[in-house]
């Protein structure tokens, strides 16, 4: 017999008779003979609980908010837990503190540190489907902590980690991994696999299908991840591990981000230590700094350029105009129509070119690029946010993802 942990959350359980269609999925997954686990969210009911938290205290004591969160699973997997039962297969629930879900006590964003998967594999060995809370768990205090947003996905991935089991499975509205975005290109295709580190980048740079901190999590403790339709039948994407077949792939998605903003200070003094000056000031208000670009001129000033994400772009600007003023800096520029677009692939270490052909692509299409971020498996650029679509459909076209199997692609 097999391990599996599955993952519902959002849609999937949005209502009685979603629930009950959940239900039919795991006990058919049982009746084939597979050992199961079953991780489930609230649909919408964090949104309605933190709205009631703003109501009664503005600024709710975090530790509070924790035990009004978490209350929303419990609803889940108990009328999972009913549903299965009513069909016949023996279920029973578990909140996150129940099974004994260690983290630490950081409300709001705790992060696992040990799980205690004793009763569960008691449950499993008494023949029940094990259905458990996802997105909480319990400090050494005792006291109630929660993930923060998507910490479903990573309570699947650590009790599937935990258990050793076979695959983790994530369901959720769409069937799989997609080359990019269908509703910005219609050619998109699901992916039949792709290793943990291109699901890194791409989840890292805007590809919504997974929760970053889970894919850390299963490449970590090397477990099995698959992404499949809560609504339609079909094999999913395998998250797995590099293997030589596939780096015939170049390419295997590209990933964009709107929540995209530039800023520019000109004129600073080239010294040692301004740098840090500059991305200091802004990291220390908890802005993320992404991309950065320095040029320096022949009057020993340099222009210092980096990227902020777009809802944090007037505070940065505000604490960069105060940076400027001591640093006698000649101007501080900023532009919130920005994009960012990026093409991701374990295919780069083995093959030139892929760099030239992005900038081709975008060159032929009358598209500027304002800045360029390289990693070993990713070319990240910024464009104008107006050509955002035109540019991932052409480079889409260009590195064969419109094909049902990768095309060879001429490299410039």
């Amino acid at each position: 017999m097999s391990l599996l942990v599955q993952k519902y959350g959002g849609t999937s359980v949005g209502t009685v008779e979603r629930i009950q269609a959940v239900a039919k999925r795991v006990a058919a997954e049982r009746a084939r003979g597979h050992d199961m686990v079953v991780v489930s969210a609230m649909s919408g009911e964090t949104n309605r609980l933190l709205a009631l938290a703003r109501a009664v205290h503005p600024n709710a004591p975090p530790r509070e908010v924790d035990v009004l969160l978490a209350t929303g699973e419990q609803v889940t997997i108990a009328l999972l837990s009913m549903a299965l039962e009513e069909l016949g297969c023996p279920a029973r629930s578990y909140t996150g503190a129940q099974v004994h879900i260690r983290t630490d006590s950081v409300h709001g964003r705790a992060r696992i540190t040990a799980i205690d998967d004793g009763r569960v594999r008691q449950d499993l060995s008494s023949g029940r489907v094990v259905v458990i809370a996802g997105f909480q768990g319990v400090d050494e205090g005792g006291n109630i902590t929660t993930l923060g947003r998507g910490g479903s996905d990573t309570t699947a991935v650590a009790m599937a980690a935990a258990l050793r089991a076979d695959e983790c499975q994530i369901y959720t509205d769409v069937d799989g991994v997609y080359t990019t975005d269908p509703r910005v290109c219609p050619q998109a295709r699901r992916l039949e696999r792709i290793t943990v580190e291109e699901m890194l980048e791409l989840a890292s740079l805007g590809a919504k299908v997974l929760q970053i901190r889970s894919v850390e999590f299963a490449g970590k403790y090397r477990v099995p991840l698959r992404v499949l339709s809560s609504f339609d039948d079909g094999p999913g994407t395998l998250i797995t591990y590099e293997e030589p077949k596939m780096e015939q792939a170049l390419i295997s998605g590209i990933a964009f981000s709107r929540d995209e903003a530039k800023l520019t200070i000109k004129g600073v003094p080239d010294e040692p230590g301004v740098a840090y000056r500059i991305v200091g000031d802004v990291a220390s208000a908890n802005i993320n700094v992404d991309m950065i670009i320095q040029n320096v001129g022949a009057d020993k000033t340099t222009d210092f350029t980096f990227t902020v994400p777009r809802a944090d772009y007037r505070q940065a600007r505000e604490i960069l105009e105060k940076t400027a003023d001591a640093l006698k800096a000649r101007e501080v520029q900023g532009d919130e129509r920005i994009a960012k677009i990026s093409v991701v692939g374990v295919g780069m270490r083995s093959h030139a070119g892929i760099a030239s052909t992005m900038f081709r692509v975008l060159g032929e299409e009358g598209i500027n690029i304002q800045m360029i971020s390289t990693s070993e498996i990713k070319i990240s650029v910024i464009i104008e946010e107006k050509y955002l679509e035109l540019a991932v459909r052409a480079l889409h076209s260009a590195f064969g993802l419109d094909a049902e199997a990768a095309a060879a692609v001429p490299l410039a």
